[in-house]
């Protein structure tokens, strides 16, 4: 295929979540001086994927889940700090004109423990904050390194064990008859030395001791490949022999030292797999152990089955909905990803751990970038759902010639009125957000459209207006999928059949269906029995293993009177036996009935665990303290089950909207967006090759980030942070 040097490229972008805004965010950037015309086609009628969101009544923000942006993001913030310096706003007429008004710092975090005497009890942490902003230049000590990572992780054990060493009023104060000490022990002899006279010992005898052990043991970390492995191994054995003893005690009578320990545990069987399996140097790095599961792994290298099995773990595998067909009985994640993602999040995040938006996602992210894009000269078509991706028959290549796209077949699922293009967005609390619904009154018979309950976002909605069909060369030059994976089977079929590589990805690399509810009550948190900060908490009991408090939110909505509380839960929903039809039109009404019904049973049954006060003296939830957005001051609200009708809840099942897993032994059958096996397609999402093979924004701003490289060799792949490339 050629292109003329006169014309813009134009490029096709399907899916307008994050890989796929990326995508036309990096092809659109002014310094390409126009190469490229980027056309965003979009199931529906707005943007955001996974991260979509509406306004629904009373302003009320509707997420599909429940979406934190973590420290360590730093493509993703960089990205957005900059679409919102080049869209400027004007701080007296948005209410959200810069980045710092759309993010806060969110170290508070907290994991559900089921403690020895039978309670939940929620194990907190204040992580430490700072000034830093992640999307920063980094420094020339990159910390995206495993040699890194290891030090890093060897002064979290060093913390720990001074924790413990003062719940067991053994205050940490190195002694000088210990028989080695660390100081000035940098240079490799020495190092060589010192711990072969700690090894002849054999032992210490204090926590004191074993600290100064740790600390041995971080500059020998620091020194590999320079030392033997095996010498480093036989230190970290001796520090793993005798600590149990010296802290036995204290951690079988007191749930914050047994917490503690098993943090350790992990911690030293992290450090054991990093240098046995020689990741420091590994060409795959973390990929190198993908092919176990990560408490697997853990187990092999010396951590015990009750640490793998601690409410920490379950924590970990709830945040990244790590369960193969959604069942909680199933968990399974890649070592490799569960590894990398573990050493980023608590040893890269830059800021806060967490970071929490000031509103919905759709207005903090998807409306500034579309706005941005616009300015720019991106064009949006929506309503178009894919229905085809259909290759150049092969029997016409010429000699040498690379298959191609092309044709793209869509759906037209509307038309907008005198041919204009559609205007997504509306104005609430002087900020531009995405409605709930879609804008009938521009759409052409939107009220039949309405009264016909067209539901533009679901696989089991497949009616239309009319049908279009692109043509390369003539429509469009380059084709950018980034769709999600579960649509791939649906859309790709021309590709999957031709392709065995395209055949082993939509088999091997796994997708579950999630669950969400939302709640806005009339009393605050303390009022339900809560009497610790805003907290993000998972590792609790199924059906909704994570919650937080989201009432920060309660400003940016609509309300007659603000609401006491806002809180989101969220989790796997489990698969149902047999095969899902799309032809079965009762299908996504039954998943949606399902999560009401787990959620009035969560209520019911299990929230009193961390809101006492919110339950009635029968122990069962006290509905009448929910706010119902179509009549909010009404006095007299429902005390029964009813009363959670006017609440909002999500199944999570159509197939753009499902959750990748890190299953293990499933990176090699992810694609690369640097693949180019086709002419003039490349794929963008977090279930591609991207360098950080998980489901968050992170990972899909990164694969965006590597598509537009594909087309464009920018950015430069030094410049995406986080990826190793050769």
């Amino acid at each position: 295929m050629t292109q003329s040097e006169s014309t813009p490229i134009e490029v096709a972008i399907i899916g307008g979540g994050c890989a796929g805004i990326t995508a036309a965010y990096e092809l659109s950037r002014p310094e390409h001086a126009g190469k490229y015309h980027v056309t965003v086609y979009q199931l529906g009628w707005r943007l955001g994927g996974k991260g979509a969101s509406g306004r629904g009544a009373c302003g009320r923000i509707e997420e599909h889940g429940l979406h934190l942006w973590m420290g360590f993001y730093e493509n993703a913030f960089q990205l957005l700090r900059e679409c919102y310096a080049e869209l400027d706003r004007d701080p007296a007429t948005h209410s959200i004109a810069t980045f710092e008004d759309a993010f806060t710092r969110d170290p508070f975090v907290g994991i559900a423990d089921l403690c020895s005497d039978g309670k939940w009890r929620p194990w907190t942490a204040d992580f430490p904050s700072d000034d830093a902003i992640p999307g920063d230049p980094l420094s020339e000590h990159n910390p995206f390194s495993v040699s890194s990572y290891l030090q890093r992780s060897t002064e979290l054990l060093g913390v720990i064990f001074s924790s413990l060493s003062s719940r067991q009023n053994q205050p940490f104060s190195p002694s000088s008859h210990q028989p080695f000490s660390a100081e000035n022990a940098t240079a490799p002899q020495v190092l060589l030395e010192t711990i072969g006279r700690l090894l002849k010992v054999g032992g210490v005898v204090s926590l004191a001791g074993l600290l100064e052990a740790i600390q041995l043991l971080g500059l020998a970390i620091g020194r590999l490949p320079m030392l033997p492995n095996q010498l480093v191994q036989q230190l970290l054995d001796l520090i793993r022999k005798n600590a149990h003893p010296l802290i036995e005690k204290i951690i079988s009578t007191d749930d914050d030292s047994r917490r503690l320990w098993e943090m350790a545990d992990i911690i030293m069987a992290c450090i054991q797999g990093a240098i046995s399996f020689d990741l420091t140097t590994h060409p795959d790095g973390f990929d190198a152990i993908d092919d176990y599961d990560w408490r697997e792994w853990l187990v092999l290298n010396g951590a015990s089955e009750s640490s793998v099995n601690s409410a920490f773990m379950r924590g970990i595998y709830d945040l990244l909905f790590a369960y193969e067909g959604g069942d909680t009985s199933k968990p399974q994640m890649s070592a490799g990803q569960a590894l990398r993602g573990a050493v980023r999040m608590f040893f890269s995040s830059r800021g806060s751990i967490f970071w929490k938006m000031t509103a919905g996602m759709g207005d903090v992210v998807f409306a500034p970038f579309y706005e941005v894009l616009k300015q720019r000269g991106v064009t949006f078509e929506f309503f178009h759902r894919l229905d085809n991706i259909a290759l150049v028959d092969e029997s016409t290549l010429k000699p040498g010639e690379t298959p191609y796209v092309e044709e793209l077949q869509f759906s037209v699922q509307a038309l907008i009125k005198d041919q204009q293009a559609y205007d997504p967005l509306v104005q609430l609390k002087n900020l531009p957000v995405w409605p709930s619904d879609p804008l009938f009154d521009q759409l052409v018979d939107g009220e039949m459209l309405k009264s016909e309950h067209r539901d533009f976002e679901s696989d089991w909605d497949s009616r239309y207006i009319t049908k279009k069909s692109l043509k390369v060369q003539e429509d469009f030059d380059f084709v950018v999928l980034a769709v999600g994976l579960g649509a791939v089977p649906h859309i790709c079929g021309d590709i999957i059949k031709r392709d065995k590589r395209w055949q082993d990805m939509v088999k091997h690399v796994g997708t579950v269906s999630t669950q969400a509810m939302q709640l806005w009550m009339r009393e605050d948190m303390a009022s339900l029995g809560w009497d610790s900060p805003p907290i993000n908490l998972s590792g609790f009991i199924t059906p909704f293993d994570t919650w937080a408090d989201m009432t920060h939110l309660t400003p940016m909505e609509d309300w007659p009177e603000t609401p006491g509380s806002i809180a989101y839960f969220c989790s796997v929903l489990p698969e149902p036996d047999g095969t899902v039809a799309l032809d079965d039109p009762v299908y996504p009404k039954h998943r949606f009935d399902e999560v009401r019904d787990n959620s009035t049973h969560f209520l019911n049954n299990h929230i009193r665990e961390f809101w006492p006060k919110a339950t009635n003296a029968d122990g069962k939830f006290r509905w009448e303290i929910l706010i119902d957005s179509d009549n909010p001051l009404e006095s007299a609200p429902p005390t029964d089950e009813s009363g959670f009708d006017s609440q909002f809840w999500k199944a999570n099942v159509n197939s753009s909207d499902r959750y990748i897993l890190s299953l293990p032994g499933t990176s090699k059958y992810r694609i690369s967006p640097l693949d180019m096996s086709y002419d003039n397609l490349t794929i963008a999402g977090d279930w591609t090759a991207c360098s950080h093979n998980a489901g968050c924004v992170e990972a899909a701003v990164m694969s965006g980030r590597l598509a537009a490289h594909a087309l464009s060799a920018s950015p430069a792949l030094e410049d995406i942070v986080g990826f190793d490339h050769p």
